[in-house]
């Protein structure tokens, strides 16, 4: 990915293509009613909180760590194995997410790098930064080409270039390919798709489309299932206007899955039921 300016604003152009338009306006009307029901006048910051906790098991379920919504809210403890440090990095990110906004804005590059180091706690050498050639990378659910060291750099310094420009791209456009870029390039040795994740859902905050962080994309990307996601993936990858329309789509469709999660959410605490 790169640009040649300002002036030029590719998820612009994105917006623009078949179907996206509809998926964005789709996605808009679903968040505006989860914002306006009546229970978020009173009662946001326990949606939020509910939000983060299932879209951590959400992104952690992705990443092969698929347990009870329950089980998630019953540990203290995530490091005995692998799943439970899949699901503990996943909580820690999702906590992590709301403190890099502004940083983001400013260098997205210096979020990646400390939501891998918060992703893996500090136990690899290589945390925190780019992988280079030769070092391994531990994502079983993407099996596309791993692009090398110096397509990785010049495509996320590009991404980067893009974000801190701003433009008229529509919030979900740039959350999708935010989050695809990221798992096309798997730039880190490990939890890529977890820091992916995470980096939709900062996009998605700090664009004013989802301020309080109560839609949570991770459900609805779990939801629709790993197959699909790597399906949409793959188109996303093509690079052909269907299949990054096709992967904006299941963005978008992973957000309202999530708005429907945090509406249920709502209902329950209205009926007293949560």
């Amino acid at each position: 990915m790169s640009t040649t300016g300002a002036a030029a604003d590719p998820l612009a152009a994105l917006g623009a293509l078949p179907g996206v338009a509809e998926s964005v306006e789709s996605v808009r009307k679903a968040v505006d009613r989860v914002y306006g029901h009546r229970v978020m006048r009173r009662r946001s910051n326990e949606i939020t909180s509910e939000a983060a906790l299932r879209g951590a098991r959400g992104s952690a379920a992705l990443s092969g760590a698929d347990w009870a919504l329950e089980e998630v809210r019953r540990r203290t403890d995530f490091s005995g194995d692998d799943e439970a440090r899949t699901v503990g990095a996943a909580l820690r990110l999702t906590a992590e997410a709301g403190q890099l906004l502004s940083i983001w804005r400013q260098s997205p590059l210096r979020v990646l790098a400390r939501l891998h180091l918060v992703a893996a706690a500090g136990k690899e050498d290589e945390v925190g930064r780019p992988r280079q050639d030769g070092e391994p990378v531990d994502e079983p659910l993407v099996e596309l080409p791993l692009p090398d060291a110096r397509e990785v750099a010049g495509r996320l310094e590009g991404l980067s270039q893009l974000i801190i420009a701003g433009g008229s791209a529509p919030a979900l456009v740039t959350a999708a390919v935010v989050h695809g870029e990221l798992l096309a390039l798997r730039p880190f040795g490990s939890h890529n798709g977890l820091v992916a994740r995470t980096a939709e859902r900062i996009v998605l905050i700090g664009s004013g489309l989802d301020p309080k962080s109560i839609c949570p994309a991770e459900v609805g990307h779990a939801e629709l299932g790993r197959a699909a996601y790597a399906a949409a993936l793959d188109g996303y990858v093509s690079g052909t206007p269907e299949g990054m329309a096709a992967w904006i789509a299941h963005c978008g469709k992973a957000i309202e899955l999530g708005v429907r999660e945090s509406t249920a959410v709502c209902e329950a605490l209205q009926r007293g039921a949560a």
